[in-house]
């Protein structure tokens, strides 16, 4: 272990003492104090990443975020060599953890955000103190995951357009569950509403996970739920799937009809991406990327993304940058169109 001088004057007063017994060798005064002062040299021996990070996810337990996250930190901890830890910040529709990391992290790579669609779409829902296209970086994009359109396994409705049928003859009178205001599952709930002429009754939930207990007790019609945690619920025996979000079937799920099979054009689907606070190093920024991109190509993610139905996405972080302000304009246009109302 190399002990470490107590002060300046000392330091500098070994160094005199050195150069002063080594006259052939020529130690500059900054050189020295480079060499001398206390961590300068372990800062510069420790790439990144030197300690564990955080992978801050803004939604509650039990979701898709959660579910696709946690298999995530397991395979970026094996590559990268440091534990990657989730920690769950939930609430206002995914913007407390958002913000977290936009506005109160350091910007050194050790706080990384999994974001989602949200992003896209609070921009012009909710009034933000922070502006995801400034105060974030895409470090690179995932991929879109549909979502499920799930009632209990002992509905009455046994087809989309039996539960629509319904829902016509009594507007208002059908609820449908959401993990909360301008989330995915409440989004897909409103498009779907606008595609089939139909009123459901919204009511918010702080996560998806909170939901189906109300479903499956009764007092919930059904919920559009990311594919991820769905899968799970559906194949429990306790919900149904009636129909999937994406433009067609997927082959994990030949059963279950795309909602665009009764109401054509309708597609709706939740993208997900790791972000990093803006003025994060570029090199920095690489050794993420490059630990996303290949946790994406190990077996285990393959086929999980593969069992959530997702279509991939714009991965390098400047063409995803390109994807999501698309995204963003795509959902402005909405709220202007008075699509989407905006939330208080």
């Amino acid at each position: 272990m190399i002990r470490q001088p107590q002060s300046l004057h000392s330091r500098l007063s070994f160094a005199a003492l050195a150069a002063a017994a080594l006259p052939t060798v020529a130690l500059s005064a900054g050189a020295v104090l480079a060499t001398m002062l206390p961590g300068a040299a372990q800062a510069q021996a420790q790439p990144f990443p030197s300690r564990p990070i955080s992978m801050i996810i803004p939604f509650a337990p039990g979701g898709s975020a959660e579910v696709l996250g946690r298999e995530f930190a397991i395979e970026m901890t094996k590559i990268l060599g440091q534990n990657v830890i989730v920690e769950l910040r939930p609430g206002a529709g995914g913007n407390i953890g958002a913000e977290l990391v936009a506005k109160q992290s350091r910007a050194d790579g050790y706080t990384i955000l999994l974001g989602s669609l949200s992003m896209s779409t609070n921009v012009s829902l909710m009034k933000l103190n922070w502006d995801p296209r400034k105060d974030l970086v895409p470090v690179a994009g995932i991929a879109i995951v549909p979502n499920l359109l799930v009632v209990a396994a002992d509905s009455p409705f046994k087809t989309l357009s039996e539960m629509v049928a319904a829902a016509k003859t009594k507007p208002g009178l059908l609820f449908f569950g959401s993990s909360g205001p301008g989330t995915s599952s409440h989004l897909a709930g409103e498009l779907f509403q606008d595609r089939a002429g139909i009123t459901l009754t919204h009511v918010p939930y702080k996560g998806s996970g909170a939901v189906y207990p109300d479903i499956i007790g009764g007092r919930v019609t059904m919920l559009f739920d990311l594919a991820g945690s769905a899968v799970g619920q559906v194949k429990g025996g306790k919900v149904k799937a009636l129909a999937t979000t994406a433009r067609r079937r997927s082959p994990s799920m030949p059963d279950v009809p795309a909602i665009a099979e009764t109401f054509p054009g309708y597609e709706f689907g939740s993208w997900f991406a790791m972000f990093a606070p803006a003025a994060t190093p570029k090199d920095v920024l690489a050794t993420l990327e490059q630990a996303v991109v290949k946790a994406m190509q190990t077996e285990r993610l393959k086929e999980r993304l593969t069992q959530i139905a997702a279509e991939p996405v714009p991965i390098p972080p400047t063409e995803f940058a390109k994807f999501f302000a698309a995204d963003i304009e795509r959902y402005a246009r909405l709220v202007k169109e008075g699509k989407l109302d905006v939330l208080q």
